[in-house]
């Protein structure tokens, strides 16, 4: 997924604004995590001030050692140190980052990029990103920016490795030098986020959380165990509504959406409207999968009611149901293919209190045919096909 300084959800009655967040994740247990400070000098290791996670160099997870750099520094005081230095690489087509995991286990797998000007040109590079032999994504960014924005990009996977390592490779296309700043790594439940075929991974398109609207502080941000980012969003025909209480993960024990973001919901200012949403780049061609998040977060009076149902392109997609208060409960929406979607959250007959949603993500599916093989065979085979093509 490709993640700017601000992006748009798309929508039937208006369009989201996503301020992306730069800075601030909490988290709360780091079992698992692996978290790499690209071009952090060789056996150096940090504590992350406002996060608690513990981030290591990079050196010993590659071969070519490429060159390490750093933002310049009108940038650096807005950034995260992870994000500080980063690693480029001017030499080779394809420069690969071995990283040991546990077979079978499933993973949130993040690859983030944030340019800060750091060779001084001004000039953004496109490059490819691979996971092993297979193309993850394209790594382009908008226009640079003046400080203390930076043009950047994050690609986040949600993928079950079958051997005891990944590939996280970069790939030089002509189009300037490939470089990187963070490689991080979450175990997650291995029932969450489940696909049709094992060989099926998510990439992230979207994750917002609906019920903020403004970009979160390092108080204010709430902690997610899996560390993963969600984004505010504002829509001109909403409004959000929040209870200083915590929730019950309910249903949620699979996905384990953190209390700090289900506590607010967002909801249609008139209440004889539905709740409507699309979203801008789903290709006709491939899947998806969408997680709705509910919960109930008004103590409702005994003449109150709220239920709710949700339609897809007009028709009939979830039943009527009634979020429970203080409760977490997820719908997935199971494969769907792309192209238009239109989404509408009514209210039922008989309800009283207008449409909510707390919190929601979109992935596209990726088919990653070609396993994992040494790094010395990818890069053969990824050059046999270059000459071929």
């Amino acid at each position: 997924m490709s993640r700017t300084l601000k992006q748009f959800l798309t929508a039937l009655l208006g369009g989201f604004v996503a301020l992306s967040l730069v800075l601030l994740v909490h988290a709360q247990d780091q079992s698992g995590f692996i978290s790499i400070d690209c071009g952090l000098p060789e056996n150096s290791s940090y504590v992350e001030s406002t996060t608690g996670i513990n981030y290591i160099s990079d050196a010993a997870f590659i071969d070519n050692i490429g060159e390490s750099k750093l933002m310049l520094p009108e940038y650096r005081k807005f950034y995260r140190e992870p994000y500080i230095s980063l690693r480029s690489f001017p030499q080779g087509i394809r420069n690969c980052y071995k990283i040991n995991v546990t077979s079978g286990t499933k993973y949130l797998i993040r690859a983030l990029f944030y340019y800060g000007n750091y060779d001084g040109q001004s000039k953004l590079p496109e490059f490819e990103l691979h996971l092993g032999l297979n193309l993850w994504g394209s790594v382009t960014f908008e226009k640079a920016s003046t400080p203390p924005s930076t043009p950047f990009q994050e690609k986040e996977l949600i993928h079950v490795p079958l051997r005891s390592y990944i590939h996280v490779c970069l790939v030089n296309t002509g189009s300037g030098v490939p470089f990187i700043s963070a490689i991080e790594l979450r175990p997650l439940p291995n029932a969450s986020y489940p696909t049709q075929t094992p060989k099926e991974s998510l990439a992230l398109d979207w994750r917002y959380d609906t019920g903020q609207i403004a970009p979160f502080t390092s108080y204010k941000y709430p902690k997610d165990i899996h560390d993963r980012f969600w984004e505010p969003f504002e829509r001109e025909d909403l409004t959000q509504i929040g209870t200083s209480s915590a929730l019950n993960l309910g249903s949620n024990t699979l996905y384990q959406v953190p209390s700090g973001v289900m506590c607010t919901a967002a909801m249609p200012k008139l209440a004889s409207v539905p709740l409507n949403f699309s979203w801008p780049h789903a290709d006709n061609n491939e899947s998806y999968y969408m997680y709705m998040h509910f919960a109930e977060v008004q103590k409702l009076q005994a003449n109150q009611s709220r239920q709710m149902y949700v339609t897809k392109n007009g028709e009939p997609f979830i039943e009527p149901f009634t979020p429970k208060y203080l409760y977490t409960t997820t719908v997935d929406s199971g494969a769907m293919s792309g192209g238009i979607n239109n989404f509408s959250i009514f209210t039922a007959k008989n309800s009283v209190l207008s449409p909510i949603l707390n919190a929601i993500e979109m992935y596209m599916v990726k088919q990653f045919l070609q396993s994992e093989t040494n790094q010395e065979d990818g890069k053969q085979f990824f050059l046999r096909q270059a000459f071929i093509t």
